[in-house]
């Protein structure tokens, strides 16, 4: 668990013990205390980064001042002290140590991590309904531009052709009789090669 913080605030021991460590671990300060009549394996709770300011073998009692936050490096974005709970390899909810006065009235829960894809079979989780669905839309949103856009082009298609037929009987007509429109004073040319002026009515041979 990450608790915001600054450097130098104090750390206190969250319940009594003893300390079964107080060192440097890849460059970071770590405490680790042994909870007192807490079983066997019994719990660790550790501190870091910190520097220490008890010994190893020492016993403290809860809410007591066990070292000082240091001035990193740390894995937060801002500073934090990382707080953890373990019974042997087990690692635990370090709330679980305080009175349930101090524990928030909830339990921890994980905060969502967006960019992750949506895992497949099985039911989801009350949790993963949303981002599921949020997912669904995100990949419906263009699908549906597309097939709005291939929709455009089809009625353009068809109103172009639609066009185009509407003026071929015209065309069609005149290559069929031969003949070939012409404005005001120009020849028109026929079928057979020859060709007659529109003005005056002759009739002439290519």
């Amino acid at each position: 668990m990450d608790l915001a913080s600054s450097p130098g605030a104090p750390v206190r021991a969250a319940a009594p013990g003893r300390v079964a460590y107080a060192g440097t671990v890849a460059g970071r300060g770590v405490l680790t205390l042994e909870v007192s009549r807490s079983g066997r394996p019994p719990l660790r709770t550790t501190y870091e980064p910190v520097r220490a300011a008890v010994r190893e073998g020492q016993r403290v009692t809860a809410g007591q001042q066990v070292a000082t936050l240091q001035r990193g490096p740390f894995h937060c974005r801002a500073p934090c002290l990382h707080w953890g709970l373990r019974r042997g390899r087990a690692y635990l909810d370090p709330l679980t140590l305080l009175p349930q006065s101090m524990r928030g009235g909830g339990p921890s829960r994980l905060l969502p991590v967006f960019g992750l894809p949506v895992p497949t079979g099985g039911r989801p989780a009350p949790g993963h309904q949303h981002t599921r669905a949020a997912a669904q839309e995100s990949r419906a949103t263009p699908m549906a531009a597309a097939l709005t856009g291939a929709v455009a082009l089809t009625a353009a298609a068809v109103w172009a052709v639609g066009r185009l037929s509407a003026g071929r009987p015209e065309s069609s007509t005149g290559r069929a009789s031969g003949w070939l429109r012409r404005g005001p004073g120009q020849r028109r040319f026929g079928a057979d090669g020859g060709s007659r002026n529109s003005r005056g009515g002759g009739h002439h041979k290519r």
